[in-house]
């Protein structure tokens, strides 16, 4: 086994079926045993406690039912009290840490979000939260080393998180809609919710949460689990999936539509109007609901965020810390603020991944739903973010780096192209402070906007994100660019030189 292969930031990620011979499966029922096992014996380390109860669930993917069961074997080996949830979504689990009924010390989620069928992963959490990406490193190394805490005795209980969870958003949303204005049995009695779910573990929403409250859910999608995703990848930033949402609110005449990603930690919206909700939008709406009570506050969004998000947020009294990609980051980043006496009341990406204060910092889809859905029964959700203004060009350009090396190579371009933007003689402005890659703002007579050149998490990539306020600013932006980076040869630099072409 090679487990430090598997590992994708705080997350464990592999090929689980045998469907592409260019992708060897591994990602077995003997890697998630290990993995498994190396938990426990890191979590009594972690509490000090010998006798542990552990939640186990996974979203729709077609190899979790024999990985989930490997888990629970592993689990149960090393003396373990599991409660098999079945499909759940990832924050169920951890929230199965949080309810009384279950008090778990930690819990397991199987699940690869949004990537292909053949994937699938796992997810750690304990009462603290989910672990990072170097507690994740600590369970690769007692997995790889066998330092394992064998002890009889584990059992195996089926549970249903599902119900105890969906209760808790009912009450959230409950709480927060207007009781004045509705029924307080039916709060949500006059709205219409369309929800896709992707075929992912999302479904639930509908029959468990919205009606019940009286919601109309006619034309809600895909609601069945199936692990094939036979109609659309379960990706709120997927153009395919949100059209598909678009269509259905509009053909429905829907208030409000809904989109999860496959385990329902991301969310994004459509208005009546079918308007998308997503990215800049999702980052401001979330902001502006979570601000109501918090004058002032701040969210730390990911570096990629729009410099008409920041000009919005600064004129809604709402302070913006651009920070870096990846959920754990911009929520740790958070947690850190709060410490220095900052207050963060939300850590946001533009893919959807929103961890409010006020809900143990987790990113929950379906609370940030919950949320939007509350605002619906009474008001346009439009309307709170009518003047949030959008680039008239943008693209997202991935540039392959064809060295053994890829990150040293990368740093070096990131850092050249910094030196380069201090130069007092070109048009290219440095932007400081920035946490991530090279920030860069453009001021010319043809193009103006921003760009982001920083190194991709986990691939040997380059990521380019290029915004403009002009119709063909960023092409112009992009062929400015090309003339810097055609100095590296070992940049694979055909995306962007077809970009350019494509407007000439």
């Amino acid at each position: 086994m090679n487990l430090k292969e598997l590992q994708n930031g705080s997350d464990i990620r592999g090929v689980a079926l045998d469907r592409n011979k260019d992708e060897p499966v591994n990602l077995s029922e003997r890697e998630v045993r290990e993995l498994a096992r190396a938990f426990v014996a890191w979590l009594r380390k972690r509490t000090g406690k010998s006798d542990l109860t552990i939640a186990v669930g996974r979203d729709s993917r077609l190899s979790g039912p024999k990985l989930a069961h490997a888990v629970m074997d592993g689990l149960v080996y090393d003396g373990a009290d599991v409660f098999d949830t079945g499909l759940s979504t990832t924050p169920a689990m951890f929230m199965a840490t949080v309810f009384d009924d279950f008090d778990c010390d930690g819990s397991i989620m199987l699940t690869a979000s949004h990537m292909p069928a053949n994937r699938n992963g796992m997810k750690f959490f304990y009462k603290g939260g989910g672990l990072d990406s170097s507690e994740i490193a600590e369970l690769i190394d007692i997995a790889e080393k066998k330092e394992f805490s064998h002890k009889p005795g584990g059992s195996i209980t089926k549970s249903d998180l599902m119900s105890v969870y969906a209760e808790h958003l009912r009450n959230i949303i409950c709480e927060k809609v207007d009781a004045e204005a509705v029924d307080p049995n039916l709060p949500l009695k006059d709205l219409h919710v369309v929800v896709d779910a992707g075929n992912g573990a999302g479904g639930f929403y509908v029959d468990q949460v919205l009606k019940p409250l009286g919601a109309n859910t006619e034309g809600s999608q895909f609601l069945d689990p199936d692990g094939s995703f036979p109609n659309h990848i379960p990706n709120p930033e997927n153009k395919e999936a949100m059209a598909s949402l678009i269509k259905a609110v509009k053909e429905n005449n829907a208030d409000l539509g809904i989109i999860f990603d496959t385990d329902v930690d991301r969310s994004s919206a459509v208005d009546a109007k079918g308007n998308p909700i997503g990215r800049n939008d999702i980052v401001a709406l979330a902001a502006v609901l979570a601000a109501r009570h918090h004058p002032g506050m701040t969210v730390v969004t990911d570096s990629v965020t729009s410099d008409q998000l920041g000009e919005f947020l600064e004129k809604h009294n709402i302070h913006q810390h651009r920070f870096k990609r990846g959920y754990k980051n911009v929520i740790n980043e958070a947690k850190r603020l709060n410490e220095e006496g900052i207050d963060a009341q939300l850590a946001i990406e533009t893919s959807g991944h929103a961890a409010f204060k006020d809900n143990y910092f987790l990113d929950d889809g379906a609370y940030l739903a919950s949320r939007i859905v509350v605002e619906a029964a009474s008001h346009s959700i439009s309307d709170l973010i009518a003047d949030l203004g959008h680039a008239k060009s943008e693209k997202e350009l991935r540039l392959k780096i064809n060295e053994k090396a890829f990150k040293e190579y990368g740093a070096q371009v990131i850092e050249d192209l910094k030196n380069y933007a201090r130069l007092e003689s070109n048009t290219i402005r440095l932007v400081e402070p920035n946490y991530e890659g090279v920030r860069l703002n453009f001021d010319t007579e043809h193009g103006s906007g921003w760009s982001l050149l920083r190194m991709s998490l986990h691939e040997n990539l380059l990521p380019l994100n290029i915004e403009s306020s002009e119709e063909d600013g960023a092409r112009i932006m992009a062929a400015e660019l090309l003339e810097f980076l055609e100095q590296y040869p070992s940049f694979d630099l055909s995306q962007i030189r077809t970009f350019i072409s494509e407007g000439k």
